[in-house]
Formats: C-alpha cells, sequence, structure tokens
C-alpha cells in the first residue's frame, strides 16, 4: 500500500510538472525568423516584382505589417549575421566584412585587421532566450568562423542543422559540394538522396524542428542560403520562369527567379506546419534579408534602388522586412519608419518576456502595434571599411530622418542624398548643401569613436 501511495505522488507530480510546462509553453510566444540570402528589396511581389512569384510572402505582408526602409546592418552577409545575433554594430563587433573575405594587393588603401568569427564573449540572442525556457535551433547558414569553436552549438543553439564556416554551397543540389570539395556538406545534411534541393532540405528540416517542439517555447532562426549564387534549382521551375519572361520586364532572370520561388514555396511550407500543429496563433514570425540584391551577371535589378550587394548605396542595403506577431501586428499596413537589423535583438527579447535589450538596435515593439508612430534614434549608421568585388569603395554612411550621407574613404568625398524626393540617390546635394553635409558627418564622426570603428589603411606595397 505504501508503495502504491508513493506511486500515486510521483505520478501526480510529474503529472503537475508536465502541465506547468505546457502551461507555461501557452503563455510563451514562439519565435522564427526567415533570414534571406542576398534578397533585394523589389525581389517580392508585394514589393513590386514584375516577374517574381512570391505569393506565401505576400499572405504573410498582408497578415502582419510590411516595412518600407528596412535596411541590412551591412552591404555582404556575415558582419549583417552578426548584428543580428548580438544586435550590435558590425563596426563594434569589428566584423565588417564577409568571412573570408578578401584583401586586394593593388589598391590605394587596405583593409584593417577585421575579425573573422563571432566571439563567443558575445551574448546572442539564442543565449538570451533559452535563460526564458525556450528551445533553441538554427537551420541554414551561419557563416560566422572558420573553426567549429565559433559555430552555432557554442553560441546557444540546441539544435544546429546546416550552419558552418561556409556562406555558400558548392551546388543546390545534394550532397551540397558541387567540384569544390573543400566546401564540404553542410553538417546534419550528410545523409540524403540524389536531387535532393538544399532550399527544400532544409525547410524539411525545419518543419522537424517545430514539431518535435510544439509543446515548448522555441525559436527557429531559419537563415537560408537561397538565394546566394550558386544560381540553380529544379528545371520545371525554370521552364515556367522561361515561359512567363517578356521583354521590357524588370527581372530578367529565370533561374534567380526559381530560386526565389522555391524560397517562397519554403514559407508556404513553414506557415502550413504552423497551422498543422496549431501553433500559427502563438507564433511570431519575422521575414528579412542580409543584405541588398546581387546586380553583378544580371542576377536581379533593384531599381528604383541604385547598385546592389556591396555598395553603400540604397540597393546594397535595402531590404524587404516583413513582421507578423499574433495580437501585436495589425493586417495588411505598411510602416515607412527606419529601421536596421540590430533591432530584431532587443525586438525579440521583449517578446519573450526578457525587456528590451537595447545594445544597438531598438525594440520595435511598439511601432509594429502602431506603424505610423516614430522610433526614437538618432541615426542608423554603416561601415564598410573594404573594397567589393562589385567595384564599392570603402566608405561609412549615415541615415537620419530623410537624409543620407555617404563617406568615401579612397578620396575622402561626401556624396549627400534626400531619400524621400531621390531615392535613386541620383542628385548629389552635398556641393549644394554643406551645412547639412558637414551636421551629418560630424555626428558620423562622433560615431566612428564611440564605436571605435576600424579605419581603412594607406596601402604601402
Amino acid at each position: 500500500m505504501a508503495a502504491l501511495i508513493l506511486f500515486l505522488l510521483l505520478f501526480a507530480e510529474s503529472t503537475g510538472r508536465s502541465n506547468i510546462r505546457k502551461e507555461a509553453a501557452q503563455r510563451k510566444i514562439n519565435i522564427v525568423v526567415i533570414y534571406a540570402d542576398d534578397l533585394g528589396w523589389t525581389d517580392l511581389s508585394c514589393y513590386g516584382s514584375d516577374l517574381y512569384e512570391t505569393p506565401a510572402i505576400d499572405k504573410l505582408a498582408r497578415e502582419g505589417v510590411k516595412l518600407t526602409d528596412a535596411y541590412a546592418a551591412c552591404t555582404v552577409c556575415s558582419p549583417s549575421r552578426a548584428a543580428l545575433m548580438t544586435g550590435k554594430y558590425p563596426a563594434r563587433l569589428r566584423i565588417t566584412d564577409w568571412i573570408e573575405g578578401y584583401n586586394y594587393p593593388d589598391t590605394k588603401l587596405k583593409a584593417p585587421g577585421w575579425t573573422m568569427y563571432l566571439d563567443t564573449a558575445e551574448t546572442t540572442i539564442a543565449e538570451e532566450l533559452k535563460k526564458a525556457g525556450y528551445t533553441t535551433g538554427i537551420v541554414g547558414k551561419w557563416h560566422l568562423g572558420e573553426k567549429p569553436v565559433y559555430w552555432p552549438e557554442h553560441h546557444g543553439f540546441d539544435v544546429n542543422i546546416g550552419g558552418y564556416k561556409r556562406g555558400r554551397p558548392g551546388s543546390y543540389f545534394y550532397p551540397y559540394k558541387g567540384k569544390n570539395p573543400d566546401l564540404g556538406t553542410p553538417p546534419g545534411l550528410e545523409k540524403g538522396n540524389d536531387h535532393e534541393y538544399l532550399t527544400y532540405r532544409l525547410t524539411e528540416e525545419a518543419s522537424h524542428f517545430i514539431r518535435r517542439n510544439k509543446n515548448d517555447p522555441f525559436f527557429l532562426y531559419f537563415p537560408h542560403y537561397a538565394v546566394h549564387t550558386p544560381l540553380q534549382t529544379p528545371d520545371s521551375l525554370i521552364q515556367y520562369y522561361k515561359g512567363k519572361n517578356k521583354k521590357g520586364r524588370q527581372h530578367r532572370n529565370p533561374v534567380y527567379a526559381a530560386m526565389i520561388h522555391a524560397l517562397d514555396q519554403s514559407v508556404a511550407r513553414i506557415l502550413e506546419v504552423l497551422e498543422e500543429e496549431g501553433l500559427a496563433g502563438r507564433t511570431a514570425i519575422f521575414f528579412t534579408s542580409d543584405n541588398g540584391g546581387l546586380v553583378l551577371r544580371e542576377v536581379t535589378d533593384n531599381t528604383p534602388l541604385r547598385a546592389g550587394k556591396g555598395s553603400a548605396y540604397e540597393g546594397g542595403v535595402r531590404v524587404p522586412f516583413i513582421a507578423r506577431i499574433p495580437g501585436v501586428t495589425p493586417e495588411s499596413v505598411t510602416c515607412s519608419e527606419p529601421v536596421v537589423t540590430m533591432d530584431l535583438f532587443p525586438t525579440i527579447t521583449e517578446l519573450a518576456g526578457l525587456g528590451k535589450k537595447e545594445n544597438d538596435g531598438k525594440s520595435l515593439m511598439d511601432l509594429l502595434k502602431d506603424p505610423q508612430s516614430e522610433l526614437d534614434r538618432p541615426a542608423i549608421f554603416w561601415h564598410y571599411p573594404h573594397y567589393h568585388p562589385g567595384g564599392a569603395t570603402p566608405y561609412s554612411a549615415i541615415r537620419q530622418g530623410d537624409w543620407k550621407l555617404i563617406h568615401f574613404f579612397e578620396d575622402n568625398r561626401d556624396e549627400l542624398y534626400n531619400l524621400k524626393e531621390d531615392i535613386g540617390e541620383s542628385r548629389d546635394l552635398a556641393s549644394w548643401m554643406a551645412d547639412k553635409t558637414l551636421e551629418l558627418k560630424q555626428v558620423l564622426e562622433l560615431w566612428w569613436r564611440e564605436t571605435k570603428a576600424q579605419m581603412p589603411l594607406k596601402n604601402l606595397r
């Protein structure tokens, strides 16, 4: 009898703990960040593409808030990813170029010795969320360190599928190495099938993560390798866009269009799984990109924005940004307040009940509740003391209100634009508005000092 009573007490205690755990999970909101790679500002139907079809992402925008003036923290990938993870400017982290980067031997200036990993001393969003009882997972691209000690497992992620040192696959088809064995197969994807497509495989893994953790609060960081080169996708999608392509369109690359189509199918599947598991009403979803679209080799076209990935101009840094948070975001609303990658960190910590942990970012919670409101932020800054294969030279930039100033280090030159009147940055006002140019330059210089930004150096060759 005593044994039976003890068993019943233990069973009741275990059941009680289980119920408490389920109730806690139901109170906490799940968080999904879908992070596209190299997706340009106009690369979605809901942002104006005349070729690419993105019905699932468009639906997400209709059910939430679409931000028109959202920015990546940098014009290339690794710095933006570090900024998302920490809520800090890349300049402050000294991660100012993609990892492994490249030093050009014959340029006028040379890049400083930037950091090629995310230091484990930094507190990531995954580590913060674990404090609040979240299960954390990454499915996809990491690109924040060559050595395994800097990979997601050492930055607060319980699960890592696909995240390692490389920033692109050798091939989008299994085993994802292509002709370069050094690229290797991303971890967790070693077993696969011939003709398996990476975007679809990652979606399958992300779906498994959601289902395995449906009874606990979870954070899913889903950074796709798509739509980074190499441009590859199932042939049926390519043929569809070849048939749809017509002269006179802004967007003309059928292979790139097909990759975006596959990315949208991935988003559709994630939304479907959340619905199937009864999680849609308590899962926040953020969708954005790490930098602007690649315009080299006619991959895409960022018009009306100027230039693309690697550039100081809007085409290099302005990106899509969509948020859908049940009970917070109104439906089908557009917001023109400038936001930037680092804002995701404090937004997510506030959403998880950890408070506003604002490093360089600002929590967007109040803005997303009232998209016509404004953030209390003096300016947004960029710092890229490097040369880029697309031809860009070292620069820093600042956006304050409608004004944007770009400082080019090579010839110590400033350009000034009014983005409200000239989104394409075609009319440099620096010589006409010397006072405004000086005002913004002084704010930028103060920011350099505050962040201890590394400057390009004279190349003595």
